[in-house]
């Protein structure tokens, strides 16, 4: 059997997971805080017919060999953490992290997660929480009679409220960042929320703007960073590619067609 139908199969299965990951980034373009993917790939094992350098004479060599390659496979999926654009809301409870660094939470099973969502929300025990009601790592705890008009982020994190009938702000915690050496090997696990793994290493935690963490502005939410047209073009690119594939194994197919017509 020809090695060109394998070879092409590998291709078209190959831009079929390209094009799975480019439909999840447009998917999710609205997504606050989601970082848009890029789909990589390897070419697969070659068939070495003829080394390079193999003799061709008592005095003289081929100078190259010859390899036939055996199609491609994905060989991973590159997470960009690039900036998005920063949106007014106008909710006092909405946060955007401009540079770098995470939010963090407690899962219910009393794991740590990540996110870049500031989407939050005050609880019945009013503590500061994300939209699925997970805590803030460390807690903020809010006081019993406060003015919610009053409370305050600051870019540092500093959280500030100001009790009903007072003039005086009151400090009651703060909201840290935490970063990793290798964002990109973060574990995705859905929900606006990723784990650390071997390949990202340990969260370190940090005050938001300082020593190289990102500034926190309140009222405003990070939008996806997934360029819509970018997207499309690069799925024009994939589709033209798995046609391509698909005409190689049209060709294939023709020529075993040819060769099996011979002794008609």
């Amino acid at each position: 059997m020809m090695r060109s139908l394998w070879t092409a199969a590998a291709g078209m299965i190959g831009e079929q997971f390209h094009i799975d990951t480019i439909a999840n980034n447009l998917a999710n373009v609205n997504t606050t805080g989601f970082k848009k993917s890029r789909a990589e790939f390897e070419d697969l094992l070659y068939q070495t017919v003829r080394l390079a350098g193999t003799p061709s004479s008592e005095i003289s060599q081929y100078p190259t060999g010859i390899q036939v390659g055996l199609g491609v496979r994905p060989a991973s999926t590159q997470k960009f953490y690039t900036q998005g654009s920063l949106q007014n809301t106008g909710n006092k409870l909405d946060l955007a992290i401009e540079g770098e660094g995470f939010f963090s939470v407690t899962l219910p099973d009393g794991t740590q997660a990540f996110t870049r969502d500031g989407t939050l929300k005050i609880d019945s025990n009013k503590e500061l929480v994300t939209s699925q009601g997970y805590r803030l790592t460390p807690p903020v705890v809010l006081p019993d009679d406060f003015d919610v008009g009053s409370l305050t982020i600051s870019k540092d994190g500093l959280v500030t409220v100001r009790a009903e009938g007072s003039d005086d702000n009151e400090e009651v915690g703060r909201i840290s960042l935490y970063r990793f050496i290798n964002p990109a090997g973060l574990t995705n696990v859905g929900e606006n929320y990723v784990k650390e793994s071997p390949a990202s290493g340990t969260a370190v935690e940090g005050v938001p703007s300082l020593a190289g963490y990102g500034k926190i502005h309140q009222s405003f939410l990070e939008m996806s960073n997934v360029n819509a047209v970018q997207e499309m073009v690069d799925m024009i690119v994939a589709q033209r590619a798995y046609e391509f594939n698909s005409r190689s194994i049209q060709a294939s197919d023709s020529m075993l067609g040819t060769a099996n017509s011979l002794k008609r």
